[in-house]
């Protein structure tokens, strides 16, 4: 205890002015990296190594996780559905769900506005996600599943395409070729339809015989979840079609059956939320209800789609019966209380999404729709009328 008095008695000015300034330098460049790291990736550094690292060590999960995500990154890995299954941190920016077409929407979105619609972070995700999904051992040694192994990595879309095209010359029957090709290469909805058309065809023969052939060792069980994967992401994607094209009936059937048969890999797919979309889109809120019965934990927020959803169901018991004046002197009753927080709750998962509405930011839809811009301007104080323009 004397020896750190003394220490303490004996530091001049000039230490803690040193001190002060190291320190400050030290932050500004934490801060100039993190401001570079978020401008390329889209996140920030500090935040995925706390979520990442630091705080599964701390737990005490931390090789319990690496170990997991090392078996979930491995398209070969164990499908027993009893075993243990990867930890993934939640956080609010989650992960890039494919709801648009980058070939169809993405690139109508960079026309309109001259920015890049996806970051190189969303990019790295897609792309983990697409390797995950549509490929195995069994491709070693097939040209045409190696190149599109190396083709999700491409940053040149020019060279996706010319991938996928040499891929489809090798072997007619490469499903992933087309799925990269509806993707990115049709630049309408109904030209992204007709390709996922004949991958589905592809997609369903492959799947077929692969089936025959899963008992035969562990190389041909790999290869019949990839047919599987492959074939539910098409479905999946045709069925984003029939609803942007407005078959909302077929739309809503396809992805009432996708969510009994998606496999533990494909829920980064959220095809419930989907469906949610298809069902609104109907008008059809007891539907709606019944799939958010399912899926919406209020201790424990999932996406903004489940978060608005409710918020908007909640909202519509009460809207027609509300008065301003009446609660002010009787306050809020149950129903009314339930609405604002759901209200509350959407807003602090994702603050965002209002904003589109309050600060009439257009929606940019692909050219088979009229374009339509959502406008709430304010008439009184209170009082805003809902504007829609096509």
């Amino acid at each position: 205890m004397w020896d750190s008095t003394m220490f303490l008695s004996t530091l001049t000015p000039k230490f803690y002015v040193a001190l002060t300034g190291t320190s400050s330098l030290i932050s500004g460049l934490i801060l100039i990296f993190e401001w570079w790291y978020f401008r390329k990736y889209g996140t920030s550094f500090i935040e995925q190594v706390s979520i990442n690292h630091i705080s599964p060590w701390l737990s005490g999960d931390y090789g319990e996780s690496n170990a997991n995500n090392g078996n979930s990154n491995n398209g070969n890995g164990n499908s027993n559905p009893t075993s243990a299954q990867p930890t993934v941190p939640e956080c609010k920016v989650w992960r890039n769900p494919l709801n648009l077409y980058r070939g169809a929407e993405y690139q109508r979105f960079y026309w309109a506005t001259n920015k890049e619609p996806l970051t190189y972070y969303d990019m790295n995700l897609s792309a983990q996600d697409h390797q995950n999904f549509f490929t195995c051992e069994a491709d070693a040694g097939k040209a045409e599943y190696e190149i599109m192994q190396t083709a999700w990595r491409e940053r040149n879309p020019s060279v996706r395409l010319k991938a996928a095209h040499n891929a489809l010359e090798k072997n007619p029957e490469c499903a992933p070729a087309y799925i990269l090709l509806a993707e990115e290469e049709a630049t309408t909805i109904i030209e992204a339809e007709k390709i996922l058309k004949q991958a589905l065809k592809v997609a369903e023969a492959n799947y077929r015989k692969s089936q025959a052939l899963q008992h035969q060792g562990s190389v041909m069980e790999a290869q019949h979840r990839r047919d599987n994967n492959v074939l539910i992401y098409i479905k999946r994607r045709l069925a984003m079609c029939a609803r942007k094209l407005g078959k909302l009936k077929e739309a809503v059937k396809m992805f009432r059956d996708l969510t009994k048969e998606v496999p533990p890999v494909m829920s980064v797919l959220n095809i419930h939320e989907n469906l949610i979309e298809a069902l609104l889109e109907m008008q059809a809120y007891a539907d709606v209800q019944a799939v958010l019965a399912k899926y919406d934990d209020i201790s424990l927020p999932k996406s903004a789609t489940i978060c608005y959803t409710a918020a908007l169901l909640k909202a519509r018991l009460v809207a027609d019966k509300f008065s301003p004046d009446v609660a002010s002197k009787r306050g809020l009753n149950p129903a009314e209380m339930a609405a604002v927080e759901a209200i509350h709750r959407a807003v602090e998962f994702n603050p965002h999404v209002p904003k589109y509405l309050l600060e009439m930011k257009p929606l940019i839809l692909p050219p088979e729709h009229n374009r339509i811009i959502i406008d709430m301007r304010p008439l009184h104080q209170h009082d805003y009328e809902l504007r829609v323009y096509k």
